[in-house]
């Protein structure tokens, strides 16, 4: 299973050592790297008729972008096929959707199994082989669950909502915003940049009350859901390189529905551009690569054509498989 053989993060997130490693350390970069995306679910039955798994174009685009090139990682691979990923890739995306965080696919995928390759893992982490992993929406929703070992959710509607973040003072001294300009910084907690479009969250008040969240993990923002409840919109690993989004930065450069409300001002694509940039850069420590050119040639996303979606979804393009 995928991250059973990729991370394990049930299993990792549970009994870390009293002695983390540190973070950052100095080292070679690697300046090709291959970002994985996590295959979702179909749900929809307009999409059903193209494929059983997908990926919205504008996460590949997204992650592009900034200077990576994207490896599909399908949802009914191999144990072995998931351990060559692993050593293959530079990090994981988790991206947003609809699935079940406990009876999909997906979920399955995600975090069940034996822990095969979790030692190794957490070995490459704490000798300085970063392997980075960034949820958004779903997939921070997926990292919460993983951490916490329960489902923590909660209802936390805030359905086609472009919201400012409230940033708490982490934010400031964070990896994740680390590189933004204090202009930047400014208009990220008072315009309206980030594009939200969930019904689930975690509250604060939840998050801090769990020692495996609040151990693990920084809240480096806060947002107000429509039912008045305070929830965790970004947050980011203490000392492992995990990140996660309650909101969509791709949709500020990728996702042009008028129906839907996706920032798109100036300021709305720096931020989604320098949060890529960071996202890849993270990857750049990892030195993980195939052993051959033409396996890696065959696994990446440009063997794959996206489909127009445009006019029975709110995305322009789709991957299926």
């Amino acid at each position: 299973m995928l991250l059973t053989v990729v991370l394990s993060l049930h299993v990792i997130f549970a009994p870390w050592s009293d002695s983390l490693p540190t973070r950052r350390q100095p080292g070679p970069v690697n300046n090709r790297p291959i970002i994985g995306i996590l295959t979702q679910e179909v749900e929809d039955d307009v999409m059903k008729p193209f494929g059983k798994t997908y990926i919205p174009a504008s996460y590949v685009k997204y992650i592009e972008s900034a200077g990576s090139r994207v490896l599909p990682i399908r949802l009914t691979q191999s144990t072995d096929e998931y351990e060559n990923i692993f050593k293959s890739i530079n990090g994981l995306l988790l991206i947003g959707g609809s699935s079940d965080l406990e009876t999909s696919d997906f979920a399955k995928v995600s975090g069940a199994a034996e822990p095969l390759f979790t030692s190794v893992h957490l070995i490459a982490n704490d000798a300085g082989d970063s392997f980075p992993i960034w949820g958004t929406c779903l997939g921070m929703q997926l990292l919460t669950c993983l951490v916490a070992g329960e489902n923590l959710l909660t209802k936390t509607t805030a359905e086609n909502m472009a919201l400012p973040l409230n940033l708490t003072k982490e934010a400031h001294s964070s990896q994740m915003f680390q590189g933004f300009p204090i202009d930047v910084m400014k208009a990220l907690s008072q315009e309206a940049l980030t594009g939200n479009f969930h019904q689930y969250g975690v509250t604060v008040k939840t998050f801090k009350e769990n020692e495996k969240l609040q151990s693990f993990f920084s809240i480096l923002s806060t947002n107000t859901a429509e039912n008045g409840a305070i929830f965790v919109s970004t947050m980011e690993g203490r000392t492992y390189p995990f990140y996660g989004v309650q909101w969509h930065p791709e949709v500020n450069r990728f996702q042009w529905d008028p129906k839907l409300n996706f920032p798109h001002s100036s300021d709305a694509v720096r931020v989604a551009s320098l949060l890529a940039e960071f996202f890849v850069n993270e990857g750049r420590r990892s030195l993980h690569h195939f052993d051959q050119p033409e396996e890696e040639a065959v696994s990446l996303i440009y063997n794959y054509t996206p489909t127009y979606a445009g006019n029975f979804t709110g995305y322009e393009q789709i991957y299926f498989f």
